[in-house]
């Protein structure tokens, strides 16, 4: 098996509706196989965001595994509910809505917490089982827990990250935090210190600035084998805005200078940790697999894979 380049670049969705509009993947590729077989020749790795919206499936697992090459690596975003944000009832499993209790029927939005104890075992075993396919085939990456902007440093906070690392021990997770305070002060050694101590990788980000969810914009390694990088755009205008379409909230390519500025932290991340990926979220039309592509350039990192490799 060859060996893996230490950086690897991808985007966060292969299937945004503006990126098929736009002209990346070539006219043929009219169906889901073959856009992501097109997209798994151009990247070696992918993030995928439909998993935060309605849980992974086996099947699903399955054709993922199928049509991409042998070293292709799948990171999967964690379900809502188990990042603790609120999700659509209906993504629920079907027969485990019937479990939901009367109080919280018919609400708009569904909470971890609204769920009896054995309802959230069952979630977390179905969640896990639906990945085994590619993490048997060697093609899954990390899950990606993005927390909501009201997670907060605490004992709480911590022990819950933990819970996340042990229930999915088998695959290992990875952590963004969406507030400031994580990595504010004092408390930004107590956060790194922390996952440190159980090498749990915590997500480096790039992202609008002068919100209660930003981050700052540097590398942070808490892993000796993963670091994971995210760039999230920097359209501060519609960062915090209720659209219609959230794709807008990322509706931002980066300039050559702006990529150029993380080379070097890319760099050393990639001395302190086995392994750095790097995906674009900014996942508007065309923006981030032309991102990826000029940073790599960037980085010396080679792209395309030969599919049968």
């Amino acid at each position: 098996m060859a060996k893996s380049p230490s950086i690897q670049i991808g985007t966060a969705s292969w299937t945004e509706k503006t990126l098929i509009q736009s002209g990346f993947y070539p006219k043929d590729a009219k169906s889901a196989e073959a856009r992501l077989k097109h997209y798994a020749g151009v990247f070696p790795i992918v993030e995928v965001d439909s998993t935060y919206y309605f849980p992974p499936t086996e099947r699903n697992s399955v054709l993922w595994l199928e049509r991409t090459p042998v070293h292709f690596t799948f990171h999967i975003k964690a379900y809502a509910l188990l990042t603790k944000h609120p999700t659509r009832p209906n993504s629920l499993y079907k027969d485990l809505q019937e479990a939901v209790p009367n109080e919280h029927r018919g609400k708009r939005r569904l909470y971890l917490s609204h769920l009896p104890d054995d309802v959230i075992e069952e979630a977390w075993k179905r969640f896990a089982q639906a990945l085994m396919p590619l993490h048997s085939a060697g093609k899954l990456g990390i899950v990606h827990f993005q927390f909501p902007e009201y997670f907060i440093p605490s004992s709480e906070s911590r022990d819950y990250i933990l819970e996340c690392a042990d229930r999915l021990s088998e695959f290992g997770i990875a952590v963004e935090f969406r507030n400031r305070s994580w990595l504010t002060g004092k408390t930004q050694e107590r956060t790194l210190e922390f996952l440190r101590e159980h090498q749990i990788p915590i997500t480096s980000v790039d992202m609008p600035q002068g919100f209660r969810s930003s981050l700052p914009p540097q590398p942070f390694a808490t892993s000796d084998k993963l670091s994971y990088v995210r760039f999230h755009g920097r359209n501060e205008e519609n960062w915090e805005k209720k659209l219609a379409e959230a794709t807008m909230r990322f509706a931002y390519e980066y300039s050559k200078q702006e990529l150029k500025a993380w080379v070097p932290k890319i760099q050393e991340l990639a001395e302190q940790s086995k392994q750095v990926h790097v995906l674009m979220n900014n996942c508007y039309r065309d923006y981030a697999v032309n991102n990826a592509t000029q940073l790599a350039g960037m980085l010396g990192v080679e792209l395309g894979q030969d599919p049968d490799s």
